[in-house]
């Protein structure tokens, strides 16, 4: 059997915003778990866990965007045995800013008491590259819509979860499996130059830049995306 990949969402969307990613995968058992609404990281990092050990899967490489790269993180502090290789996209290893932490629960508490309309205008302009606002009204539109949908229960404790994330900086010279890391040339969240510190104190790393991508660059160019991991999975052969 060839290796399984565990495919981890962004904030605050689901599983389903992996669809792209399906046809770069083929030949390998995928696992899209829904990672949102943990009270804790390590919590949603357990559930992972839990959904490969009733698959009976003892190893994964794992991609993760943004959210899904801090749950990687957490995964790799509780059990690093289960990794063949890791792919980090458009996330960092440093925990929230003061102001960023503030802006997080200040953000659950509006979402508990008003629900989710006003999230898209919030968040919308920098979680996409201004390529794809300008030129990919399909994506926003998808974008949007998928947080519209989301629980606003599940997402105020995820923004909780996410302000109290440690910092997993000291973790990353010890992972000992190849890493990919990507990220969005026009991701202003997670930065290339963020990108870049992270890569460059991982042991066995790679990165690219995903060109007219933002912050969801798995969406905005899945082409670039798929080709990336493709190529990883290839040189791992797995």
């Amino acid at each position: 059997m060839s290796t399984p990949v565990v495919f981890l969402h962004a904030f605050p969307y689901g599983p389903a915003m992996w669809e792209p990613q399906l046809e770069a995968v083929q030949g390998h058992p995928v696992l899209m778990p829904d990672i949102l609404g943990f009270e804790t990281l390590e919590g949603a990092a357990a559930h992972v866990l839990v959904e490969m050990d009733q698959r009976g899967w003892q190893k994964a490489v794992f991609v993760g965007l943004s959210m899904g790269g801090y749950v990687i993180f957490r995964l790799w502090n509780l059990e690093p045995e289960r990794f063949a290789g890791m792919v980090l996209a458009d996330t960092r290893a440093t925990p929230d800013t003061p102001e960023g932490r503030r802006l997080r629960l200040e953000q659950a508490e509006r979402v508990r008491k008003e629900g989710m309309a006003f999230f898209p205008e919030a968040t919308l302009k920098s979680h996409l590259g201004p390529t794809t606002h300008a030129r990919r009204p399909g994506v926003v539109a998808w974008a949007r819509q998928a947080q519209l949908q989301a629980d606003p229960l599940r997402v105020a404790k995820s923004l909780e979860a996410l302000a109290q994330r440690p910092d997993s900086t000291p973790l990353l010279p010890g992972i000992s499996v190849p890493a990919l890391v990507l990220v969005g040339e026009e991701d202003t969240l997670t930065p290339p130059a963020e990108a870049r510190a992270m890569a460059v104190q991982i042991p066995d790393s790679r990165m690219l830049i995903l060109p007219e991508a933002g912050h969801l660059a798995s969406r905005e160019n899945p082409k670039a995306f798929n080709t990336a991991l493709r190529g990883f999975l290839r040189e791992l052969q797995v």
